[in-house]
């Protein structure tokens, strides 16, 4: 059993709220129907309205956030400037001296705190691509990278130059990022627990990297839609909270879909619907929405294509339900979980080992249970259910409860899901084997990927005589 999460926020229902909760089942069914989301959680008037997390996702798993993190970064720098130790207008050359080139350009030169905050430092690839070996120096690597464009012209999304902003931190501050923020920001919201990926430096990675519950991040998002201030205390200063979220840079450059044509802040995008929106990648989102008093938070698995999809679906369900009165009852919701494989418990082969170029699949039967080892990765998996793991999975730096689920999805096609909780990741490997059991095509696909999201494909053949094939 899960322990039970520590409760940021007070509750409520979304009729006390003053909204129709037929919209919010709409949008939990229509997030179901599309098979990727993990959590939703909407708060209105401060208080939680709506809370679901579909299974093996649960409210205590701290989730990978991606570049959600960058809304938090432009947060600390707001604090620094605020207590004196930045400038908007300090120059990037004179924040990192030890990191800059020999020769700084013209260009570099120019580059300031505002132009890394507003994604206009000059460069014209993301800088992370620069880090091809984790022991690499981040820093002056990313500097060293050629700054093309006079700074302030145009807009590039960087996730390198948000690093630039947490290693510019760590030098102002003397601490890592996530140390110096947990007396000013974390520790106050009540939020504990979490992680943040360090470069080899030992610099918090700043733009992705930091892992939140849902609440956690609804805390957040309350936090900036009560303009930086939390109880009797101003957190961020109210200043910083607007300069952050008005429009600084014009994102349509990147052509990444209608919600990222509209603006770009301090590290955070504005929306269609009016609200804006810390956002990080495969569907994590703290959407606030200052025109409801509300505040969304999603996080998912979901490829790049189809990420935007869940703002869409927000907008078209929740909105309408802020604007109307209750309409009596909702349906009720019963239990959500990420889609399972369908199919039978059974097919022809039983189990064996088979050989490809380069690896081994394994198959084994544990009663109810199906094991499948395949590149480096074992799984057991249930049949029509999720099955938790002993082992976890290291992503990132961190370790991760593994749940696997099969099905027969035909007579000689095999099926098994591997899900890791807290990542948008899942894998699903595909079998479908010979009449004889001989010899197996294998399929290895990822949900989600900054690569392919295909991960394998070969023939496997069985290393016995013969393989355990059901009469």
């Amino acid at each position: 059993m899960s322990p039970t999460p520590r409760l940021l926020l007070p509750r409520t229902t979304p009729e006390e709220a003053g909204v129709d909760p037929a919209g919010i089942g709409d949008l939990v069914r229509a997030f179901d129907a599309g098979g990727g989301t993990h959590s939703l959680m909407i708060v209105r008037h401060g208080r939680v309205i709506a809370e679901h997390w579909w299974h093996p996702h649960a409210a205590d798993q701290p989730h990978q956030m991606y570049s959600v993190s960058k809304t938090v970064t432009a947060m600390a720098v707001g604090l620094a400037v605020h207590e004196g130790l930045l400038a908007l207008d300090d120059r990037v050359v004179d924040l990192l001296p030890d990191d800059v080139p020999a020769e700084p350009s013209a260009n570099l030169r120019a580059m300031t705190l505002r132009h890394l905050l507003t994604m206009t430092a000059g460069f014209e690839i993301d800088t992370m691509n620069a880090i091809v070996d984790d022991d690499m120096h981040w820093a002056r690597t990313i500097l060293a990278v050629p700054v093309v464009r006079e700074p302030g012209t145009r807009f590039l999304y960087d996730t390198g130059v948000t690093y630039l902003l947490s290693a510019i931190l760590h030098r102002a501050t003397g601490a890592r990022l996530l140390d110096w923020l947990t007396p000013r920001l974390f520790a106050p919201l009540g939020i504990d627990g979490i992680t943040w990926q360090q470069s080899s430096q030992g610099i918090d990675t700043g733009g992705f990297g930091l892992t939140l519950t849902t609440e956690h991040m609804a805390a957040f998002g309350q936090l900036l839609l009560q303009n930086g201030r939390w109880g009797d205390a101003q957190l961020i200063p109210a200043e910083w909270i607007a300069d952050a979220t008005a429009r600084h840079s014009d994102p349509s450059v990147m052509g990444w879909g209608i919600e990222s044509t509209v603006g770009y802040g301090y590290q955070l995008w504005h929306c269609t619907s009016g609200a804006y929106r810390a956002d990080g990648a495969f569907g994590q989102f703290v959407v606030v929405w200052p025109q409801h008093d509300a505040v969304v938070v999603i996080t998912s698995g979901l490829p790049f294509e189809t990420q935007n999809d869940q703002l869409a679906l927000t907008w078209e369900h929740l909105a309408p339900a802020f604007d109307r009165a209750p309409r009596g009852a909702a349906e009720p919701i019963g239990a959500l979980r990420l889609p399972v494989p369908r199919g039978a418990a059974r097919g022809t082969v039983e189990g064996g080992s088979f050989a490809y170029d380069g690896g081994t699949v394994a198959l084994t039967r544990q009663g109810d249970l199906l094991s499948l080892e395949l590149e480096g990765l074992r799984v057991v998996a249930a049949h029509d259910a999720w099955h938790e793991n002993a082992a976890r999975v290291p992503i990132d730096g961190q370790w991760h409860p593994l749940h696997g689920s099969y099905a027969w999805t035909a007579e000689r096609t095999l099926e098994v899901r591997g899900v890791t909780a807290g990542t948008p990741y899942a894998r699903t490997a595909t079998l479908t084997f010979s009449p004889d059991g001989q010899t197996g095509e294998v399929a290895v696909d990822q949900n989600a990927s900054f690569g392919s999201k295909e991960l394998l494909r070969t023939t496997a053949v069985s290393t016995a005589d013969a393989a355990a094939v059901r009469a």
